[in-house]
């Protein structure tokens, strides 16, 4: 499935995506070992026990990458030319091994680039939900997308 070109984005419209994930303990470890981070709280079982949480945390990077890469197959696969940023993130519930997460997205602003006429710039609120649809982070995301081909 294609992206969606800029023209296509409509202020205010809420993407409820598909795709879903159940976390593993292997997705949150390769993830932490991948990304040089040796945070017990996410590694570390035994130190884990010992938190207010009682056990192993889902890295909050891999958290954020799994709620943009949700939202992709839907929204910039093959139509954006790059992210621009990612702002106003946050963790509000922590996501544990075994949840599920779900993802929707809002489009906040859409505006057409004052330098190149081939392109613009979407803002996205993207939102991740466990299985118990608690709110486990939220971002907001601009991105550089491309306009329909002439």
């Amino acid at each position: 499935m294609a992206g969606l070109y800029l023209e296509e984005f409509e202020v205010g419209h809420v993407f409820r995506h598909t795709l879903r994930k159940t976390v593993t303990e292997s997705d949150n470890m390769l993830f932490s070992v991948m990304t040089l981070n040796p945070q017990p709280l996410h590694i570390d079982f035994d130190f884990a026990s010992k938190t207010e949480w009682g056990k192993p945390l889902v890295n909050s990077l891999f958290t954020l990458g799994l709620m943009i890469g949700i939202a992709v197959n839907d929204l910039t696969v093959g139509t954006t030319i790059g992210n621009l940023g990612m702002t106003d993130t946050v963790f509000p519930h922590p996501l544990f091994h075994g949840d599920t997460v779900r993802v929707e997205t809002t489009v906040v602003s859409v505006r057409e680039s004052k330098s190149k006429p081939d392109r613009g710039i979407v803002e996205m609120e993207h939102r991740a939900y466990n299985q118990n649809e608690v709110l486990v982070a939220k971002c907001l995301r601009q991105a550089m997308m491309l306009k329909r081909p002439a």
